[in-house]
């Protein structure tokens, strides 16, 4: 999964909500989704692609494709076109059209709070009914409130694991994952020596340096706030922490020029066996399965002086825009999503974790899943009920890989973008 939403990036893309997609988008005739007769309306949602692109099987296209089809049986009254982007862009591309009064009407992304300053979105108990509302996570729908009201709705989520491969485990003479950072630069070094050209896979590219990092600050006792809730990003626990990192980079434990390096092509070089360990999570699995990759096994996230007890969970949203008035609609779509099949369809093709009661329940039973579902419980999440996060997350996924060579300069920089204003 990957996190997320930026604020105030703009790339002249004034033409970036032109939608296609998915729905027919026929009816809009009175200039707001609706005919000026009262005849259809069309919904206009933006989507992030969970899939491996456009023309995948598992692309983001095909899949809303198919949620909108059937709605759209359902509703021939509400047209929903969607346009669904990759997350490397999608930040940028929403940013821009919302700074040009285009707003789309359901935006489905990593991040919400940047919106809610500027009046932006429907309050949650405005766009869904009691029934669907009380069906979701109790803990993951209070991560969706600002200031006691919810704006952000929980979609998918995802927790992390150290993924090890078991056959260059057993070809280093390495007998167990490392629960240590000394064990997993020990372990790593075992792997170097055995032709492993990535013992460590270290994604610090823009795709989700957030996650990635956090992973290694809370090894370290570290976070992106500290116990109090202030902004700690240049804190010495994390400065140490891409210290650490810097001696792995410079051991050629890791990933060559990780600041460069997105998660997704470090997910295909573990999948074709060149990697032993990386950090990840269910939605791993098919990517590391369609490599061709079978014999791994799942552990916690190492620490700095043992594995952790919590790990992050990460929430994607789905979120309302009041601009254009369409709430019963926007009501209806949110409603048939998770009360149908739609929720569990995409649990099942991005192997990504339910956010309500009911659709944990149907996959207590996956043992690949299990290590998750465990791990959820405990889960630290991002600073989303924090304004400036979706700012600060836009600022570390393009500058925090220098911090390996900086960790103090470029750590600062973006702790006085969290703190400024």
């Amino acid at each position: 999964m990957k996190n997320r939403l930026t604020g105030a990036v703009t790339l002249g893309l004034a033409a970036a909500l032109v939608l296609t997609g998915c729905g027919s988008g026929s009816g809009d005739t009175a200039g707001d989704g609706g005919s000026a007769q009262g005849g259809p309306v069309t919904l206009k949602m933006v989507a992030a692609d969970y899939g491996d692109g456009p023309t995948a099987d598992n692309s983001g296209e095909k899949f809303w494709k198919g949620v909108v089809d059937e709605f759209q049986a359902a509703n021939p009254n509400i047209k929903v076109d969607v346009q669904v982007i990759n997350w490397n862009d999608i930040d940028k591309q929403v940013a821009t059209m919302v700074q040009n009064g285009q707003v789309p009407d359901i935006l489905q992304t990593g991040d919400y709070s940047g919106f809610v300053a500027d009046d932006l979105l429907y309050k949650v108990d405005e766009v869904l009914s009691p029934n669907t509302k009380a069906d979701l996570l109790e803990k993951f729908a209070e991560f969706g409130k600002v200031n006691g009201v919810g704006y952000g709705i929980p979609f998918v989520s995802s927790a992390r694991g150290l993924f090890y491969n078991k056959n260059l485990f057993d070809k280093a003479g390495i007998a167990e994952p490392p629960k240590t950072w000394d064990e997993l630069k020990a372990a790593a070094e075992k792997l170097k020596k055995a032709g492993v050209a990535q013992p460590f896979g270290l994604p610090l590219g823009n795709e989700e340096a957030q996650a990635e990092s956090f992973l290694w600050f809370m090894g370290n006792g570290g976070g992106y706030k500290d116990a109090s809730g202030k902004w700690a990003i240049d804190s010495p626990q994390n400065i140490e922490t891409f210290k650490y990192l810097k001696e792995l980079v410079d051991a050629g434990l890791t990933t060559a020029n990780p600041g460069t390096k997105n998660r997704k092509d470090v997910w295909a070089d573990f999948a074709a066996g060149k990697v032993g360990m990386v950090n990840g999570g269910p939605m791993s699995i098919p990517i590391f399965e369609k490599g061709g990759l079978t014999e791994f096994g799942v552990a916690p996230i190492v620490g700095k002086s043992g594995p952790l007890d919590t790990t992050l969970g990460v929430e994607d949203w789905i979120m309302a825009f009041n601009k254009n008035g369409h709430q019963e609609e926007i009501k209806k779509f949110f409603d048939f999503f998770y009360s149908g099949s739609a929720a569990q369809k995409l649990s099942d093709t991005y192997k990504l974790l339910p956010v309500t009661k009911s659709g944990i329940q149907k996959l207590s039973s996956d043992e690949k899943l299990k290590p998750f579902l465990d791990a959820l419980p405990n889960a630290t999440f991002y600073p989303f009920q924090d304004p400036k996060w979706s700012e600060v997350n836009t600022q570390i996924k393009q500058t925090i890989g220098g911090a390996l060579d900086d960790p103090a300069k470029v750590l600062g920089a973006i702790q006085k973008v969290a703190t400024s204003g």
